[in-house]
């Protein structure tokens, strides 16, 4: 069977080809940048159920997103952790009209800031919230006084309680895609279905047959069984063709030459990470989910010792790869943060970095970007040679619940059975996961010991791989006193993600692998002892170290507003 050819290596696209595989179907999977580098990395960071889509009668959005986090927690624990979310209250009765206008999609005729919710109208919304979680373990809403005990330090002059319920958070998106792209290699080589995966590539497509160009020498051409031929020289021939760039989708179309009405009006969303003790203190018993000073609900979210605030929604029409956070945004985010916790004394200074995505939203003529839905869309296309479809929309929370609708129409145009492959499914290391927080901190705590590694290197590896982790370290030759400068990451580890993990310039590694981008203090020392590793790996030349590091240093500083330390002392 010719593969499924499947445009677009982000949060999507990556659940389908491993969909695809499962099913027995070969996938071709072509990005033309690294995995997970489009819009998967500039989202909130967060497996929700979508409280706010109640809003506007999306019962059956809020339905699917429940039990896709409930069954994402179980299969990905290692990657997706619940968190308790607090929502703190302005009124009693507040935001009762709009709601009731939104509900019945009146809500165009008004494109007024949204009025306070207040506590009647949030407890209704968190109630309807339980019930269609019953098959989930986290606990229901609840209902507090201001000076109960456990609660975030909100400001006590402007709310009068505070709500609380759970959602849950998946704090490398990153990971979780190189997860998706790991089990499918894994089931294609232990089945012998063939999956190719080609980064910084482009295919071009003509009468059902497909030619991949790379910018140079081609980077990534992975096989399943590990062995990685020259690329194919002449045009193959493919099956299906899947549109899965997702704020890039228009614009693929228009390289594909297939005659589609404009399908995405992206919003551009900034977030923006800071570890400012005081801010990080009151995050202690959650994250925040509250209005800004215009009413727009934000989250502020703890992210390991440091804090995650966001989200702007703003209309974007410009390439995607250049929106990057304005000034006006960080101001919002900053003064939306001092309205919620005045006391804390967030300055720009604090700020480490940003960072601006856009949202592959459907096109709507809705008045706010807020009422835009969230639901997602495959939609099929007509009159090309083979079946084509574009996927639109969606989000991290329901990757796993798209990829098996576009699976299962796939299959039914190549005249396969559709089946249901991933709804047990784990994803690698979350199988014989610890059952209790005690249980996984002494299986840190062994493996530390055992391999002589720090521990929270330990701890830091284990939400990449999870129970993989021992085997990825019996894989390696591990020199305990080897580790990347400024961190406690062991060389050996690194080399082995080089090899394995479709490592092809040394932002992949600092962005989207070692999760460097978010440590307090990358130093120049880091990034250069990483880019020898990729020298010592053959992934990069020794000539092009320096190039390489400066390429790194200017993208970080004009991307995310994140400077190297040049001492590595932080």
């Amino acid at each position: 069977m010719d593969p499924v050819l499947v445009l677009g290596a982000g949060i999507n696209g990556a659940a389908l080809a491993r969909e695809l595989v499962l099913h027995g179907i070969p996938v071709c999977l072509v990005d033309a940048c690294d995995i997970a580098s489009g819009t998967t990395p500039y989202s909130s960071r967060l497996i929700h159920g979508g409280l706010r889509y109640l809003e506007y009668g999306e019962f059956d959005l809020v339905q699917e997103s429940v039990e896709e986090r409930t069954r994402l927690l179980h299969l990905a624990p290692h990657l997706v952790r619940p968190l308790p979310m607090f929502l703190p209250v302005t009124s009693r009765l507040g935001g009762l009209g709009q709601a009731v206008r939104r509900f019945f999609h009146l809500e165009r005729r008004s494109a007024n800031n949204a009025a306070a919710r207040g506590l009647w109208l949030v407890r209704a919304g968190l109630w309807l919230y339980d019930r269609y979680a019953r098959s989930s373990r986290l606990p229901h809403h609840a209902v507090h006084r201001l000076n109960d005990p456990g609660l975030p330090p909100v400001d006590r002059s402007r709310y009068i309680g505070i709500c609380s319920y759970h959602d849950a958070q998946v704090r490398y998106p990153e990971r979780f895609v190189v997860s998706l792209i790991e089990d499918a290699r894994r089931v294609a080589l232990q089945h012998g279905v063939s999956f190719q995966l080609a980064t910084y590539a482009r295919a071009d497509y003509s009468s059902g047959r497909v030619s991949l160009h790379w910018d140079g020498r081609p980077s990534h051409w992975s096989w399943p069984d590990g062995v990685s031929p020259s690329p194919p020289s002449r045009p193959f021939a493919v099956s299906a063709v899947v549109n899965a760039t997702g704020p890039w989708v228009d614009q693929t179309l228009h390289q594909l030459h297939v005659p589609a009405p404009p399908l995405i009006g992206g919003t551009r969303g900034s977030h923006l990470l800071t570890h400012n003790t005081e801010l990080r203190r009151a995050m202690d018993h959650g994250a925040v989910y509250a209005e800004a000073v215009d009413g727009r609900m934000i989250f502020v979210l703890p992210f390991g010792d440091a804090v995650l605030i966001g989200t702007t929604d703003i209309p974007y029409d410009g390439d995607p790869r250049d929106a990057v956070t304005t000034e006006e945004e960080i101001d919002y985010l900053i003064e939306s943060v001092h309205a919620i916790f005045p006391q804390v004394a967030l300055s720009r200074g604090d700020i480490e970095l940003h960072y601006c995505g856009v949202r592959p939203l459907p096109r709507s003529d809705a008045a706010r970007p807020s009422a835009i839905t969230r639901r997602h869309v495959v939609q099929e296309h007509t009159g090309s040679d083979v079946p084509t479809f574009s996927l639109i929309g969606g989000k991290l929370t329901t990757c796993r619940s798209l990829a098996e609708e576009a699976a299962a129409r796939i299959a039914r145009c190549l005249a396969l059975p559709a089946r249901h492959v991933t709804r047990d499914r784990p994803f690698p290391g979350g199988e014989r996961y610890p059952r209790d927080h005690e249980a996984l901190d002494e299986a840190i705590g062994a493996i530390a010991a055992r391999w002589k590694i720090d521990r929270g290197a330990v701890r830091e590896m284990w939400a990449w791989y999870g129970t993989d982790l021992e085997t990825v370290l019996q894989s390696v030759r591990l020199d305990p006193g080897a580790s990347v400068s400024g961190t406690a990451i062991p060389e050996a580890v690194v080399r082995s993600i080089i090899a394995n993990e479709w490592v092809t310039r040394l932002e992949d590694l600092i962005e989207r692998r070692l999760m460097l981008l978010f440590a307090p203090s990358v130093s120049l020392a880091t990034v250069r002892h990483v880019a020898r590793l990729m020298v010592m790996e053959g992934r990069l030349e020794a000539s092009d170290v320096d190039r390489a590091v400066a390429r790194v240093s200017e993208r970080l500083a004009g991307r995310f507003g994140k400077r190297l330390v040049e001492d590595g002392r932080g």
